[in-house]
């Protein structure tokens, strides 16, 4: 025989009853979107397909979430490359974002449930940040509620050990312009033999001004 409390618990909407009918509408979603080019190209799921799909499901069954906290780590590489366009040598930037959000999954009865979720960026200018954020809330919701995204997902059909880790970016050593101020020492230097001009445009970029005050035998 039930008690009193049972029943009671019974017909009251909660926090645990509306992810579950939240778990049963979101049965799974696709990898609809191409994402980044070449060998380092992947499909993924559009945020704004995540979002749109829980929006309404969180909605429908009381429920919402609140980022409360967000720890951040950025680091920034520069190196310096051939540009293939220009053909001029051109400053070159990644800056990587990591974040861990902390969010709270809250119900219209009042019950809540801390969350949290990690997201990783790449850009070469500002969007690293909202790149990472945006995969961790999208992570927080696919896995809070246990949506299964694709046919099987990327970690149970490929071992890590089958995929190449990515080529370093060689560093290119940049030579320094020779300017008109050093002139009569480079000068010196080719007079008495110690320096050649092949030597000398080696080590420095000449420009055609600088290139006709240069003693030459």
């Amino acid at each position: 025989m039930k008690t009193e409390k049972q029943n009671t618990d019974e017909g009251k909407d909660t926090l645990v009853k509306a992810v579950i009918r939240v778990m049963q509408e979101v049965k799974g979603m696709e990898k609809n979107s191409r994402v980044g080019s070449g060998n380092s190209a992947y499909n993924g799921t559009k945020d704004q397909d995540v979002k749109e799909v829980f929006n309404e499901a969180l909605a429908r069954n009381g429920l919402t979430i609140f980022t409360i906290d967000i720890e951040e780590f950025t680091q920034v590489d520069r190196w310096e490359e051939i540009d293939n366009y220009s053909k001029q040598m051109k400053t070159k930037q990644s800056i990587f974002t990591k974040i861990k959000g902390t969010y709270e999954l809250c119900h219209v009865n009042g019950e809540s449930k801390i969350l949290k979720a990690i997201g990783h960026g790449i850009d070469n200018q500002d969007k690293g940040a909202g790149k990472a954020m945006t995969y961790a809330l999208k992570n927080c919701l696919l896995y809070t509620f246990l949506t299964p995204v694709g046919k099987i997902d990327d970690t149970e059909t490929t071992h890590s050990n089958d995929i190449a880790t990515p080529a370093t970016q060689p560093t290119v050593k940049v030579k320094p312009t020779l300017t008109g101020d050093k002139i009569d020492k480079v000068n010196e230097a080719l007079t008495n033999g110690s320096m050649t001009i092949e030597k000398l445009e080696e080590l420095y970029i000449i420009p055609t001004q600088v290139k006709e005050l240069l003693i030459t035998k």
